[in-house]
Protein backbone atom coordinates (compact mmCIF):
# COMPACT_ATOMS: atom_id res chain seq x y z
CA UNK A 1 0.00 0.00 0.00
CA UNK A 2 3.05 2.24 -0.08
CA UNK A 3 2.51 5.51 -1.88
CA UNK A 4 -1.27 5.25 -1.90
CA UNK A 5 -3.36 8.01 -0.42
CA UNK A 6 -6.26 7.40 1.91
CA UNK A 7 -8.63 8.21 -0.97
CA UNK A 8 -6.86 5.60 -3.15
CA UNK A 9 -7.24 2.95 -0.45
CA UNK A 10 -10.94 3.71 0.08
CA UNK A 11 -11.57 3.63 -3.68
CA UNK A 12 -9.69 0.34 -4.01
CA UNK A 13 -11.69 -1.22 -1.18
CA UNK A 14 -15.04 -0.12 -2.61
CA UNK A 15 -14.08 -1.41 -6.08
CA UNK A 16 -13.05 -4.71 -4.52
CA UNK A 17 -16.46 -4.95 -2.82
CA UNK A 18 -18.18 -4.18 -6.13
CA UNK A 19 -16.17 -6.80 -8.01
CA UNK A 20 -17.09 -9.35 -5.32
CA UNK A 21 -20.80 -8.78 -5.92
CA UNK A 22 -22.07 -10.40 -9.14
CA UNK A 23 -24.82 -7.78 -9.49
CA UNK A 24 -22.34 -4.89 -9.20
CA UNK A 25 -24.26 -3.24 -6.36
CA UNK A 26 -23.10 -2.64 -2.81
CA UNK A 27 -24.54 -0.83 0.19
CA UNK A 28 -22.21 0.56 2.82
CA UNK A 29 -22.62 2.85 5.78
CA UNK A 30 -20.57 6.02 5.56
CA UNK A 31 -19.93 5.98 9.35
CA UNK A 32 -18.71 2.37 9.30
CA UNK A 33 -16.36 3.05 6.39
CA UNK A 34 -15.03 6.12 8.15
CA UNK A 35 -14.32 4.02 11.26
CA UNK A 36 -12.65 1.28 9.23
CA UNK A 37 -10.34 3.78 7.53
CA UNK A 38 -9.90 5.97 10.63
CA UNK A 39 -11.13 9.08 8.87
CA UNK A 40 -14.05 11.49 8.95
CA UNK A 41 -17.24 10.71 6.99
CA UNK A 42 -16.59 13.70 4.73
CA UNK A 43 -13.50 11.86 3.40
CA UNK A 44 -15.79 9.02 2.31
CA UNK A 45 -18.12 11.58 0.71
CA UNK A 46 -15.14 13.08 -1.15
CA UNK A 47 -14.10 9.69 -2.54
CA UNK A 48 -17.65 8.91 -3.63
CA UNK A 49 -18.06 12.31 -5.27
CA UNK A 50 -14.76 12.23 -7.18
CA UNK A 51 -14.04 8.57 -7.87
CA UNK A 52 -17.51 7.06 -8.31
CA UNK A 53 -19.06 9.35 -10.90
CA UNK A 54 -21.34 8.56 -13.84
CA UNK A 55 -18.43 9.29 -16.21
CA UNK A 56 -16.45 6.59 -14.46
CA UNK A 57 -19.37 4.17 -14.61
CA UNK A 58 -21.03 4.40 -11.22
CA UNK A 59 -24.29 5.56 -9.79
CA UNK A 60 -24.22 6.57 -6.12
CA UNK A 61 -27.41 6.81 -4.10
CA UNK A 62 -27.12 8.27 -0.64
CA UNK A 63 -29.47 8.26 2.32
CA UNK A 64 -28.71 10.29 5.40
CA UNK A 65 -30.04 9.87 8.91
CA UNK A 66 -31.37 6.79 10.67
CA UNK A 67 -28.23 4.75 10.03
CA UNK A 68 -28.18 5.94 6.43
CA UNK A 69 -26.29 4.06 3.79
CA UNK A 70 -24.66 4.63 0.47
CA UNK A 71 -25.54 2.38 -2.46
CA UNK A 72 -22.97 2.17 -5.25
CA UNK A 73 -24.05 0.67 -8.55
CA UNK A 74 -21.62 -0.28 -11.31
CA UNK A 75 -23.23 0.60 -14.64
CA UNK A 76 -22.29 -1.99 -17.28
CA UNK A 77 -22.02 -0.71 -20.84
CA UNK A 78 -22.13 -4.01 -22.70
CA UNK A 79 -25.78 -3.65 -23.65
CA UNK A 80 -26.27 -1.33 -26.61
CA UNK A 81 -29.26 0.44 -25.02
CA UNK A 82 -27.39 1.07 -21.78
CA UNK A 83 -24.39 2.37 -23.68
CA UNK A 84 -26.54 4.81 -25.63
CA UNK A 85 -28.29 5.98 -22.44
CA UNK A 86 -24.90 6.43 -20.80
CA UNK A 87 -23.59 8.50 -23.72
CA UNK A 88 -26.67 10.71 -23.60
CA UNK A 89 -26.49 11.19 -19.82
CA UNK A 90 -22.75 11.80 -19.58
CA UNK A 91 -22.11 14.05 -22.54
CA UNK A 92 -24.03 17.23 -22.35
CA UNK A 93 -23.28 20.36 -24.30
CA UNK A 94 -19.93 20.83 -22.53
CA UNK A 95 -17.29 18.32 -21.35
CA UNK A 96 -14.18 19.25 -19.40
CA UNK A 97 -10.86 17.62 -20.21
CA UNK A 98 -10.96 15.71 -16.90
CA UNK A 99 -14.48 14.39 -17.56
CA UNK A 100 -13.54 13.48 -21.15
CA UNK A 101 -10.54 11.49 -19.97
CA UNK A 102 -12.68 9.72 -17.35
CA UNK A 103 -15.14 8.74 -20.10
CA UNK A 104 -12.34 7.34 -22.25
CA UNK A 105 -10.87 5.41 -19.32
CA UNK A 106 -14.26 3.89 -18.61
CA UNK A 107 -14.70 2.79 -22.22
CA UNK A 108 -11.25 1.23 -22.16
CA UNK A 109 -12.03 -0.61 -18.89
CA UNK A 110 -15.22 -1.95 -20.45
CA UNK A 111 -13.29 -3.21 -23.48
CA UNK A 112 -15.08 -0.84 -25.86
CA UNK A 113 -11.84 1.00 -26.70
CA UNK A 114 -8.33 -0.36 -26.96
CA UNK A 115 -5.56 1.34 -25.00
CA UNK A 116 -4.25 2.78 -28.28
CA UNK A 117 -7.69 4.16 -29.23
CA UNK A 118 -8.00 5.70 -25.78
CA UNK A 119 -4.62 7.42 -26.15
CA UNK A 120 -5.49 8.73 -29.63
CA UNK A 121 -8.83 10.11 -28.47
CA UNK A 122 -7.23 11.61 -25.37
CA UNK A 123 -4.80 13.46 -27.66
CA UNK A 124 -7.69 14.65 -29.85
CA UNK A 125 -9.64 16.13 -26.94
CA UNK A 126 -6.66 17.53 -25.05
CA UNK A 127 -6.65 21.29 -24.40
CA UNK A 128 -3.44 21.64 -26.46
CA UNK A 129 -5.15 20.09 -29.48
CA UNK A 130 -8.10 22.47 -29.09
CA UNK A 131 -6.49 25.93 -29.03
CA UNK A 132 -9.67 27.86 -28.37
CA UNK A 133 -10.96 29.61 -25.27
CA UNK A 134 -13.33 28.18 -22.70
CA UNK A 135 -16.24 27.48 -22.73
CA UNK A 136 -16.10 26.89 -26.49
CA UNK A 137 -13.25 24.37 -26.04
CA UNK A 138 -15.44 22.23 -23.74
CA UNK A 139 -18.24 22.41 -26.28
CA UNK A 140 -15.99 21.25 -29.13
CA UNK A 141 -14.64 18.46 -26.89
CA UNK A 142 -18.21 17.30 -26.16
CA UNK A 143 -19.04 17.29 -29.89
CA UNK A 144 -15.95 15.22 -30.70
CA UNK A 145 -16.69 12.70 -27.96
CA UNK A 146 -20.37 12.44 -28.86
CA UNK A 147 -19.52 11.86 -32.52
CA UNK A 148 -16.95 9.17 -31.73
CA UNK A 149 -19.16 7.38 -29.21
CA UNK A 150 -22.20 7.41 -31.46
CA UNK A 151 -19.99 6.01 -34.22
CA UNK A 152 -19.09 3.16 -31.86
CA UNK A 153 -22.81 2.40 -31.59
CA UNK A 154 -23.20 1.87 -35.32
CA UNK A 155 -24.11 -1.69 -36.16
CA UNK A 156 -22.68 -1.49 -39.66
CA UNK A 157 -19.09 -0.83 -38.53
CA UNK A 158 -18.38 -4.51 -38.11
CA UNK A 159 -19.39 -5.09 -41.72
CA UNK A 160 -16.67 -2.92 -43.26
CA UNK A 161 -18.95 0.02 -44.01
CA UNK A 162 -18.21 3.44 -42.63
Amino acid sequence: MEGKTLADRIEEYLKWLLSSNPKGVIEVQRQELAKAFACVPSQITYVLGTRFTVERGYLVESRRGGGGYVRIIRLPLRERRRFQEWVESVIGEYVSQEAGEAILSRLCQEGLLSEREKMLLRAAIHRQALPIELPERDRVRAAILRSVLLTLLREDLGEGQA
